[in-house]
């Protein structure tokens, strides 16, 4: 199998369990490929790596993964305070807390691609360009299923205000807001049945439909 992003550290009990239930082990993970290397999205890929996947991440990503540390731009740790205010975000917060999304993981020794690349990996998911959120965010298209998975490209569920829907994520989670919002360009010619997010629910209406939304979220 392939795991695309790696959840919070918190979630390895879970994992387990839950791949117990379909059949599967830990070390039946081949792959563990990231959309970005924000924390809530590799907590798990040392636990797995060590189960014995492959770690593979964007070029422009790998030093994150390699050496953790806050973002920049617009999503700089004080563009955060104005926000503070919001009981949504803080449920956030005490979740990650929860689940030890403080605690960052690495990876000294993943595997990079670039977009555009069919990655030799269970599923030979396409890699698209979505940069903005990071500077090597990637999404994955794989044709069989027809799924896309966009990491936080966009989300379903706003992890500030807990708003629903297709929408870019908050401006202050992404390092560049503009290149965010622009990267919903590339996303919008794909022909998927599927879209999943890193946060929020799956959306079954196409693609296009979905970047629709985000793109009028992204404008109100």
């Amino acid at each position: 199998m392939t795991a695309i992003d790696a959840g919070l550290p918190g979630f390895g009990g879970r994992l387990v369990e839950d791949l117990a239930s379909l059949g599967f082990s830990l070390s039946d993970i081949e792959a563990v490929i990231l959309t970005h290397p924000d924390a809530d999205h590799t907590g798990l890929a040392p636990m797995m790596h060590e189960a014995g996947a492959r770690v593979l991440i964007h070029r422009d990503d790998e030093p994150k993964l390699r050496k953790p540390g806050p973002k920049s731009g617009d999503a700089s740790p004080v563009r955060i305070i104005p926000e503070l205010w919001r009981p949504s975000f803080w449920r956030t917060i005490v979740g990650m807390v929860q689940a030890q999304g403080f605690n960052m993981a690495k990876v000294t020794d993943a595997e990079t691609f670039d977009y555009e690349d069919v990655l030799d990996v269970p599923g030979r998911p396409r890699v698209v360009a979505t940069p903005g959120h990071t500077p090597g965010h990637s999404a994955f298209h794989f044709e069989r299923p027809s799924t896309l998975f966009v990491g936080d490209a966009m989300c379903s569920l706003n992890p500030v205000t807990h708003s629903r829907g297709p929408q870019p994520m908050p401006r202050v989670m992404n390092q560049s807001h503009a290149q965010a919002v622009s990267s919903l360009d590339t996303l919008e010619g794909i022909e998927a049945d599927v879209v999943l997010f890193g946060h929020g629910e799956p959306w079954p209406d196409g693609v296009a439909a979905a970047v629709r939304q985000a793109r009028s979220a992204a404008q109100s």
